[in-house]
């Protein structure tokens, strides 16, 4: 009951049918994030896309200029030297054959995983495990590759990952309540500006058609996408 009553509190002051622009929205949002810990502020936005197409699936990596406010345990799948280099890059857990064991077994001690190329048959045999928890690596977003320290630099430095879900919605967290607001505006403007690039070939019409902003406990607001895109 003080939960309904304190998000019928957050909600006043706030026009559902209004689009406001993007300062504003988080200027609201953050006002309005008073839980007892620092929320996550969270974006989603409704695509043009039928991501049951092949053609019309949207995927990809954004590297927040002001990082995410979370730390990633990063888990990679390297050998020898590219193993070194993932050591030295401050991944968590670095592993082969060992760690495909112990994925199997059931254990994940990693929020994201990457892998060299040539780990990728051996990484093949986690898909029922990686998968279904969005963490198997893929070249489209960065975490199969040789540049192991920059993939692991990238991740613990607040890069997002983004995959369109059923209804063409496409959402994540891009900072926390305490951000400064030009700092949460600035890692917006750099999401919409990935999601727009990573447009599938079988989109048609408007791409991108609606955006709103909220924190984790706090309600969405609506904001003009022309103000988050510079257009």
């Amino acid at each position: 009951m003080a939960h309904a009553k304190r998000i019928k509190a957050a909600r006043v002051g706030i026009d559902r049918t209004k689009l406001y622009p993007l300062t504003e929205a988080i200027a609201m949002v953050k006002s309005r994030a008073n839980a007892k810990f620092d929320e996550t502020i969270e974006v989603a936005m409704n695509l043009g896309v039928d991501p049951r197409h092949a053609d019309q699936m949207v995927r990809g990596v954004c590297v927040l200029p002001n990082g995410s406010g979370r730390t990633l345990r990063v888990g990679v799948f390297a050998r020898g030297a590219k193993a070194d280099e993932a050591r030295a890059a401050g991944a968590d857990v670095v592993g082969a054959e060992d760690l495909v064991e112990i994925v199997q077994g059931g254990t994940i001690n990693f929020d994201r995983c990457i892998a060299t190329p040539d780990m990728m048959p051996l990484v093949g045999r986690l898909g029922k495990v990686l998968g279904p928890r969005g963490m198997m690596p893929n070249p489209k977003v960065g975490t199969v590759t040789m540049d192991i320290a920059g993939a692991v630099a990238a991740s613990k430095g607040g890069s997002v990952e983004f995959r369109v879900e059923k209804a063409g919605i496409v959402h994540a967290g891009i900072g926390k309540a305490s951000f400064d607001a030009d700092k949460l505006v600035e890692n917006i403007k750099a999401f919409v500006d990935s999601v727009a690039k990573a447009r599938p070939t079988g989109s048609k019409g408007t791409y991108l058609q609606r955006m709103a902003v909220s924190s984790s406990m706090g309600p969405g607001v609506k904001v003009d996408l022309s103000s988050a895109t510079g257009g």
